[in-house]
């Protein structure tokens, strides 16, 4: 498949019809958007980054507490007539903080901020596994076909050494020859065991990302949307990127961090007020005047409280010096994540072009080398060529087959990486309407006001999906991917001219 740069207002995979037995790669990133782990752990990370709004609020808002207390005397002096063998007592308090410096302002815009911040990185967390389930799914088709090009290859270096074998036997072939095709069915079988065990691996690796076997996969969609020049994927990427997004809001809570800790150094005003009870359960004894005293009664008392530090050893600077200097980190890092974005934009881009050409160049060569192949055995059943010239040729036909393949695999998973750099790559770009699509604002709309003390959610419960009981991935590829490499070689035991390798000069 050719990808073309094709701009579009939306970033979207096309739908494509296939038989039920197969799966799409739509399919395939709607199973890892809905199932995998490390997707929904991170939006369990972003819940319990929603939490810190209402905390940091939680510093601002009324304060009520209850105390109450039973004592009872087990040893009184003779002389102690006013003190109780027993008493009760509650104490009721109320406080409401009205002025605190700007702490808690700052504190609740930096917990905002920190919240848009995770928001970003989810989309950054969706943004890649997308791209690592896209390459998972192009590394097994690229693998199938490689493991079928070899198995292609085996099978036909297999009946070339018989066939060498049976001339050899009737001595229109040497010994040489027979040595030259076991040692390249010993090659090739070797070749195609290390690509059997590279598929098992890209299909255990696909199994980790999406939760199910690859089965049969249909070929991508083209991919829409790439842009024409790494300037313009640039541009897009700077406004874009979500890992980008998500930096720049981190810098701008550090900015409010400073105007937290500024704010230890200031006054605080509050306002309150407590109610005592107390009951002494008629055991007070005051002897004349018992019956003057009250044995329960309650009081109350409500003002206004203000506090000014005035020294505290210093640590208030330190915690300014050191908000100003966490702010100074995240400026930086807002600027690594910049140059990274623009890193990775520009090597996406000349990745997806360089294996655009090798795919043109792969295509020229495949095709000169079939045909260079059907030379080859033509003239070696004239005696014109040997059978280390027609090894050479499949071998050559083998490499560019594979190199073809492999190309157009890294261009479809570069493309898409370019797309994912500008920050057009999760699941409302792509389309994967399959279900109801997480929005994190939800949750956030839910929680971030909430005052009552004894709420709570559900008993945490895994939503991803074990992969324990899937079964263990073999090798096994059901295509046929050229039919010129099921051709024998030696179709006949005579070769008119009885030239070989060891009759050349």
């Amino acid at each position: 498949m050719t990808l073309r740069p094709v701009l579009l207002a939306g970033v979207a995979l096309a739908l494509i019809a296939s038989p039920a037995s197969a799966e799409t790669l739509r399919e395939a990133l709607l199973k890892a958007y809905q199932t995998n782990p490390t997707l929904n752990a991170e939006r369990a990370s972003q819940r319990a980054n929603d939490e810190n709004v209402p905390i940091a609020r939680s510093r601002g808002m009324p304060q009520l507490n209850v105390n109450g207390g039973y004592s009872e005397s087990v040893l009184s002096a003779t002389n102690n007539f006013v003190s109780p063998p027993r008493s009760v007592n509650a104490q009721a308090q109320a406080s409401l903080p009205i002025f605190s410096g700007g702490a808690v302002r700052n504190a609740v815009a930096a917990a905002k901020t920190r919240v848009e911040a995770g928001r970003a990185g989810l989309r950054g967390t969706e943004a890649d596994l997308f791209s690592a389930v896209v390459a998972a799914y192009m590394d097994v088709i690229r693998d199938e076909a490689i493991v079928s090009l070899n198995q292609q290859n085996v099978r036909v270096l297999d009946v070339n050494l018989q066939a060498t074998q049976d001339r050899f036997q009737v001595g229109d072939l040497t010994r040489t020859d027979v040595a030259q095709s076991e040692a390249r069915l010993a090659l090739a079988r070797s070749d195609l065991q290390s690509a059997e065990a590279n598929l098992i691996g890209s299909r255990e690796n696909y199994i980790r990302l999406v939760g199910t076997p690859p089965g049969d996969l249909e070929p991508p969609p083209a991919l829409t949307g790439l842009p024409g020049a790494p300037e313009a994927a640039v541009d897009v990427a700077l406004e874009n990127n979500p890992t980008l997004i998500a930096a720049r809001k981190a810098s701008r809570a550090a900015d409010y961090d400073i105007g937290t800790a500024r704010a230890g150094r200031l006054p605080t005003i509050s306002v309150g007020a407590t109610t005592n009870y107390y009951n002494y359960l008629g055991s007070l004894r005051a002897g004349d005047s018992a019956g003057t005293v009250q044995q329960s009664g309650t009081s109350a008392d409500a003002g206004v409280s203000i506090s000014i530090p005035l020294f505290q050893g210093g640590r208030p600077a330190a915690e300014v010096r050191q908000a100003q200097a966490r702010r100074s980190q995240a400026i930086e890092q807002a600027l690594d994540a910049e140059r990274s974005v623009v890193s990775q934009t520009r090597s996406a881009y000349a990745i997806w072009q360089s294996a655009q050409q090798v795919i043109q160049s792969s295509e020229k060569a495949v095709s000169a080398n079939r045909l260079s192949l059907e030379g080859v055995r033509a003239e070696n059943s004239v005696g014109n060529r040997t059978i280390l010239d027609i090894l050479n040729a499949e071998q050559e036909l083998l490499n560019a087959q594979v190199t073809l393949v492999t190309a157009r695999r890294d261009a479809y998973v570069a493309g898409f990486a370019l797309i994912a750099a500008m920050g057009k790559a999760e699941a409302r770009d792509l389309g994967l309407d399959g279900g109801v699509l997480y929005d994190p604002v939800t949750n956030y709309e839910r929680v971030h006001d909430r005052i009552w003390d004894w709420d709570s959610d559900p008993a945490p419960r895994a939503v991803g999906t074990s992969t324990a009981e899937t079964p263990a991935q073999g090798a096994e590829v059901h295509q046929a991917l050229d039919p010129i490499l099921d051709t024998p070689v030696d179709r006949s035991l005579a070769n008119p001219a009885g030239d070989t390798l060891s009759d050349r000069p």
